[in-house]
């Protein structure tokens, strides 16, 4: 039987894509020459706004992109999957069921945007992103990225530690989890006009794990801001955890005393669980978790416990 070729709504032609190990030589050759900082931007100033540009640098000063890139997190196993694949390939059901999320985000509102703070906290407060952007430690990390679905993908994110933002407001002795809400807004996004889940989306953490090392509240992927497929303009990253654990747009943040309710466990206790912690042992029911399929070459590899970060994350499962 002959193989037809199906292209997906992503697929364009391989001669159009750019290399993203072109997005990887620049970082090292920023962390070569120690240009993660102000200071070395300053030190390829010398060199002028044409050698600025080659680089890849964003010649303007007030832009907090790209951040510093993390020494800690500046590898992986894989390859960088290129953003005019990730772009096009997202799972934000507020929009759409299908991976075709770009296509409906055209009267999303990002800006102005705040994340309310509340709960059990010492300071209570309303962020506006922008100045949390401004104003916390954002650093660049390349993360795996694994899907409940069984697919995957590299991702460089840019971001800030939750932890950072707890650390402002205080939590109680008494806080045992963080509860996030996403956006209500049925006119920008057309899936909750419909009853089929119960909107808004909602997620949770233990408190271990939100002030863990790995959790990240990110604002931007690929050294840019955040587009809104991927949850502008602001969304969890928990690398080890599966994806539907990412809460994307988020627009408040409870820090409560007991165990919340999470979205999927609510809706398919049987199929997500409260956790959601990438486990090649334990199947979903209706397919193995025991391998994974990069989203841009179909290359299949084998699951890793945790997603391969259990040096970080193992302790708090024991």
């Amino acid at each position: 039987m002959a193989y037809i070729h199906l292209p997906k709504d992503w697929e364009i032609p391989a001669s159009q894509v750019t290399d993203e190990s072109i997005y990887e030589d620049r970082r090292r050759f920023l962390k070569q020459l120690g240009l993660g900082t102000i200071g070395g931007l300053g030190f390829l100033g010398l060199f002028g706004r044409d050698s600025v540009a080659m680089a890849g640098i964003n010649p303007d000063q007030s832009s907090p992109y790209p951040a510093p890139l993390n020494p800690d997190f500046s590898t992986l196993d894989r390859p960088v999957t290129p953003s005019i694949i990730t772009s096009k390939y997202n799972n934000f059901y507020e929009f759409t069921l299908n991976k075709d999320v770009w296509k409906y985000i055209d009267r999303f509102r990002t800006k102005p945007w705040q994340i309310e703070v509340v709960g059990a906290v010492e300071n209570p407060g309303v962020f506006d992103i922008d100045e949390l952007v401004k104003t916390m430690p954002l650093e660049e990390r390349f993360y795996r990225f694994r899907c409940v679905e069984a697919w995957a993908m590299a991702v460089p994110w840019t971001g800030f530690r939750m932890k950072a933002l707890l650390d402002q407001v205080k939590p109680k002795s008494s806080a045992t989890h963080v509860r996030m809400l996403t956006f209500l807004r049925p006119d920008e996004a057309p899936v909750q006009q419909k009853d089929w889940f119960p909107w808004p989306y909602f997620e949770a953490l233990s408190m271990a794990e939100a002030r863990n090392e790995l959790t990240l509240l990110a604002t931007g992927i690929y050294g840019k801001e955040l587009p809104p497929q991927h949850g502008a303009p602001i969304r969890l990253v928990t690398p080890w955890k599966y994806g539907y654990k990412g809460i994307k747009s988020i627009v408040k943040i409870e820090v409560t005393t007991s165990k919340p309710r999470t979205f999927w466990n609510d809706v398919a206790p049987r199929e997500y669980s409260f956790d959601g912690n990438v486990n090649p042992y334990v199947a979903h029911p209706r397919w193995s978790q025991a391998r994974e399929r990069m989203i841009d070459t179909g290359e299949f590899r084998d699951t890793q416990l945790y997603n391969g970060y259990s040096p970080y994350v193992s302790h708090m499962y024991q």
